[in-house]
C-alpha cells in the first residue's frame, strides 16, 4: 500500500495546500470510522479476549487428558507387573516343596518376601496412581464447565458484533475508498507523522481546525501571525501545546 501511495504522490506534483487538505478529509473520515467503532464499544476486545481464554482452557485441557494417558500407561504397566510378581510367587511356592534342604528352603522364601515387598510398593503406586487420576478428571471437567461458559457467552457476544459489522459494512466499506483516494494525495512521511499523532492523542484527532482563534483540540490560543501561516498552507504547522497538525480555510 505504501509503495502505491508513494508512485502516485511523486506521479503528480500535489501543492502543500492539497496535501494539507488532503489530511484533514483523511481526518475527517477517520473520525467517522472512529464513531462506527464506537458503537462496538468493548466488544472487539471482549470477543477476542474469550476467545484468548477458550484456547487456553483448551490447552489445559488436552495437557490433563495427556496426564491422564500417562497415568493410565503406569497403571497398566503396575497392574502387569503385579501379575509377574504373583506367577513368581507362585513358582517359588512349588519349588519349596522340592527342596533338599533348609538353605534352599530359605532362599525361595527370601525371593518370596521380595515379590510380596514389591507387590506392597506397586500396590501403593497404583493407589497414588488413582488418586492423581483422579484429581485430573476433575479438574477436567471444571475446565470444561468454565469452557462451556466461556462458549455461550463469546456466542451471544460475537452475535452482536457481527450483527453490528453487517449493519456498518457499506458506510464501513465507502469510508474506507475514500480512505484511500485521501491518502492517496499524502506523502509517506506525512502520513506517518499523521498515524503516530492519532496513536498519542485521546480522541483520535491528529489534524484540527483553528476555531475561534484557537487550537481545536487542546483549545489554546493560536496568535494571528500563526493563524496566518496555517491559512497560507504553505508547510505543516503543529500546535506547541497539544503537537496536532491545525488547518484553517477560508470559508
Amino acid at each position: 500500500m505504501a509503495t502505491t501511495n508513494k508512485r502516485n504522490v511523486e506521479s503528480v506534483d500535489y501543492t502543500m495546500q492539497e496535501r494539507i487538505k488532503a489530511l484533514y478529509e483523511l481526518q475527517l473520515i477517520d473520525s467517522k470510522i472512529d464513531e462506527i467503532n464506537k458503537i462496538k464499544g468493548e466488544l472487539p476486545m471482549e470477543v477476542a479476549d474469550l476467545e484468548d481464554e477458550i484456547a487456553g482452557l483448551q490447552t489445559r485441557i488436552d495437557n490433563l487428558q495427556d496426564e491422564c494417558s500417562e497415568l493410565n500407561a503406569l497403571l497398566r504397566d503396575a497392574k502387569e507387573r503385579i501379575e509377574q510378581c504373583k506367577i513368581k510367587i507362585a513358582k517359588y511356592t512349588e519349588q519349596q516343596e522340592n527342596v533338599r534342604n533348609n538353605r534352599e528352603f530359605d532362599a525361595l522364601s527370601k525371593e518370596i518376601e521380595f515379590e510380596e515387598l514389591d507387590i506392597e510398593s506397586l500396590e501403593k503406586r497404583i493407589r497414588e496412581y488413582n488418586n492423581n487420576l483422579k484429581a485430573k478428571k476433575l479438574l477436567i471437567e471444571e475446565a470444561e464447565t468454565i469452557k462451556a461458559e466461556r462458549a455461550s457467552d463469546l456466542a451471544v457476544k460475537r452475535e452482536e458484533l457481527d450483527s453490528i459489522d453487517a449493519e456498518t459494512a457499506k458506510d464501513i466499506e465507502m469510508l474506507r475508498f475514500q480512505e484511500e483516494k485521501a491518502r492517496e494525495v499524502i506523502d509517506d512521511r506525512l502520513l506517518t507523522a499523521y498515524s503516530r499523532i492519532r496513536s498519542n492523542v485521546r480522541n483520535g484527532l491528529a489534524v484540527v481546525e483553528v476555531k475561534r482563534d484557537a487550537c481545536g483540540g487542546c483549545f489554546n490560543r493560536i496568535p494571528p501571525q500563526r493563524q496566518s501561516e496555517i491559512r497560507m498552507g504553505k508547510k505543516i504547522i503543529i500546535c506547541e501545546y497539544c503537537g496536532r497538525i491545525l488547518v484553517s480555510f477560508d470559508e
